[in-house]
């Protein structure tokens, strides 16, 4: 149960891919856990607030990102002034003096492949190889609204516990054959906040993807069973509560189960096939270390070639969760990294008297 909480919490799908000496480089950030109620695009909508009208520009897909890692490099557009071109997936094209990727590890990984194209020239090897040797795993969150009781009494939901879950190993005898693979690796099944009606689960690994294949009745079905093989146990009555139970007052969990359970609406997450991000978010995988998340937040060009070729500075910088050495695979990580970036920038007018 436990091993099936790290794998949620990491992305590795395989807790052996993880390398667990550059794990006690994270850092757990203080304070509460939080749900922002109206989920993250509120937090969007408020740093944007402060921007000019029309600046953000939407449902633009980047086909390729030009750079010059040498000075004077022709890129076919004659503009020495802004050395980077941005082709976009309609034909149009934006030229810049900095561009910052921000995309995820997954869309990396894919975008240093021999036929992808999405940097000319290509990123130099110190990038490619970090690129290649972190981990970036998928990890999915399940949500299933519960159906009311036929008795339509107000506390309806109160009596679904918090369920943590353990199953046999795969190379073992199944017990309950019908619950399916998929729901073997997950390690709880809980309401959202007390007395709700709406279940949170969790999957990692080929269990998450395979989540993003099934049709709605299919997890349904194989929640259900799943509750009702661990469920369907009454508990044993003594005599000095048999007559609260007979009247109804006292509700065992078996009795959440003799009746299988019922859901009437599913939501699921599907970041493995989101051509977007191809994935959830990055661990630091057996072969590469912290190392080589401070190699993907380097700068192109490197400060190597802007000595020996005089390129022009800052071309391409990188943020997101994945270049973050202690906070990687979290949404603050991706934030604090934004941060560096505009800081690296803010910097480098100020020593240029901008």
């Amino acid at each position: 149960m436990h091993e099936n909480i790290q794998r949620t919490y990491t992305s590795a799908g395989d807790l052996l891919t993880l390398d667990f000496a550059a794990e006690s480089e994270y850092r757990m950030f203080p304070g509460e856990e939080i749900t922002i109620a109206k989920g993250y695009l509120s937090v969007i909508e408020s740093l944007a607030s402060v921007l000019p009208h029309g600046l953000i520009q939407l449902d633009r897909k980047v086909a390729r990102i030009e750079w010059q890692p040498e000075a004077h490099q022709s890129n076919g557009h004659g503009c020495a002034d802004r050395p980077v071109r941005i082709h976009f997936c309609d034909g149009s094209i934006m030229l810049a003096d900095h561009v910052i990727v921000t995309v995820s590890l997954g869309v990396l990984k894919a975008g240093i492949g021999p036929d992808s194209g999405m940097f000319n020239p290509p990123l130099p090897a110190f990038k490619t190889e970090a690129i290649s040797r972190l981990g970036f795993g998928v990890v999915n969150k399940l949500f299933l609204q519960l159906s009311s009781r036929h008795d339509g009494r107000d506390d309806d939901y109160s009596r679904f516990p918090f369920l943590q879950m353990a199953f046999h190993r795969p190379d073992s005898e199944w017990r309950h054959k019908k619950i399916p693979w998929w729901m073997r690796r997950t390690a709880s099944l809980s309401p959202i906040y007390k007395n709700s009606g709406v279940l949170l689960s969790w999957f990692a690994g080929k269990e998450a993807l395979e989540l993003e294949t099934l049709s709605d009745e299919e997890i349904i079905d194989g929640v259900s069973t799943t509750l009702s093989s661990f469920l369907s146990q009454p508990r044993k009555q003594t005599s000095s509560n048999s007559h609260e139970a007979s009247n109804g007052k006292e509700k065992s969990l078996g009795s959440v189960g003799e009746s299988r359970v019922k859901f009437t609406k599913v939501l699921r997450s599907k970041w493995g096939n989101d051509p977007l991000f191809l994935g959830s978010y990055s661990y630091v995988a057996v072969g590469s270390s912290g190392d080589d998340l401070d190699a993907l937040a380097e700068p192109l060009p490197s400060t190597d070639t802007l000595e020996s070729a005089g390129s022009p500075p800052l071309q391409i910088l990188f943020a997101g969760e994945a270049t973050h050495r202690t906070h990687y695979s979290t949404t603050h990580g991706a934030y604090f990294s934004g941060l560096r970036e505009a800081s690296r920038l803010l910097q480098h007018y100020r020593r240029a008297g901008v």
